[in-house]
């Protein structure tokens, strides 16, 4: 993780973006370094979580763009489970060849400290392609819920510790992370609640399940435009054009918060460097276009455009940086 760091983990949203200059958008003709004949038959899209959520959407969105350009379909394929490892090992097992791809999230970096041991090598698995968005958080309730602010919610669980319940995509995922965090940068102690996916999360606060959710706004856009969910605070240093009138956990009064979300592609280890090149040069296509750019607008997301190099560093700095967030948060190995 770049940019500046919270409390251990995390980084704010603009922040990121301005780390390194991989993430300068080239011009969207600009020509890959190399064209080989690929792709040859439609290639597999595999996403490690349910359909609805932020990294399940933003799939859909690239490999539509990714179809047109490329000649061929990209196919989503959701295979939930084991906080994403089971999707992960299914990609690791194919064939190198860019037909077979894993749309890869920051859950990847919490992986070693959730199992002791897993079907393939966290470090050096898979040969990161590029980010296609970064994502900001919001700390949500319900919209009939007590709570009506980021400094209330706190007082709250500040005088009952573990009486106020979050719920999260599942054990060790994403959003379960970056709660942890937030305990961490707040001083609290919530309860935590697993769901299989952080869809599921959003409707268990919204039936009264629990109490609150922090994922990114893809996730739960149509319950925030429904005004079924309140947002209390986002993550970043600014705030957004799909939550106008959401302040910052800065400007709510807790600066020391600014976890995000990114979702890019990664594909199997030995997947040769021209199919790599010419992924990553399509992805900057795709991020540039302006239907791309105004969905990421509406779920309050800016694009990515990471070198594959800066990626893989990226993942690593990330996998550094969860391991106190691990221990604080009592997350266990499997």
């Amino acid at each position: 993780m770049t940019g500046q760091r919270m409390n251990g983990a995390g980084t704010t949203r603009r922040g990121w973006l301005a780390a390194g200059a991989g993430l300068a958008l080239p011009a969207p003709g600009r020509p890959a370094a190399a064209q080989p004949a690929y792709p040859t038959r439609p290639v597999r899209v595999v996403v490690c979580w349910s359909a609805g959520g932020g990294v399940d959407s933003t799939a859909r969105r690239l490999g539509a763009r990714l179809s047109e350009q490329m000649g061929q379909p990209f196919v989503i394929e959701n295979r939930p489970g084991a906080t994403g490892s089971i999707g992960a090992a299914e990609v690791a097992r194919a064939a190198p060849d860019g037909h077979t791809l894993l749309c890869i999230d920051n859950s990847y970096a919490t992986l070693p400290y959730l199992f002791s041991r897993l079907p393939f090598d966290q470090p050096t698995a898979f040969r990161p392609i590029s980010i296609a968005a970064v994502s900001p958080l919001f700390l949500g309730v319900a919209a009939n819920s007590p709570h009506r602010d980021l400094a209330g919610f706190i007082a709250a669980a500040k005088a009952q510790p573990d009486r106020i319940s979050y719920g999260t995509g599942g054990n060790g995922s994403a959003p379960h992370f970056a709660t942890v965090a937030f305990e961490r940068a707040s001083g609290t102690k919530l309860f935590h609640v697993p769901f299989r996916g952080a869809n599921e999360a959003v409707l268990a606060v919204l039936s009264g399940t629990v109490d609150a959710v922090i994922v990114s706004i893809g996730s739960a856009l149509g319950s925030l435009q429904g005004g079924q969910l309140r947002p209390l605070a986002i993550s970043g240093n600014s705030r957004v054009a799909a939550l106008p009138n959401t302040p910052t956990f800065a400007e709510a009064g807790l600066p020391g918060y600014g976890v995000v979300s990114w979702y890019g592609l990664a594909a199997p280890r030995g997947t040769p460097e021209p199919i790599v090149a010419r992924l990553h040069a399509e992805m900057l296509r795709a991020i540039a276009t302006e239907d791309f750019k105004s969905f990421l607008t509406s779920v309050g997301s800016e694009p990515g455009g990471l070198e594959p190099d800066a990626f893989a560093r990226l993942i690593g700095e990330e996998t550094a940086l969860w391991r106190d967030v691990a221990l604080s948060g009592g997350i266990e190995r499997q």
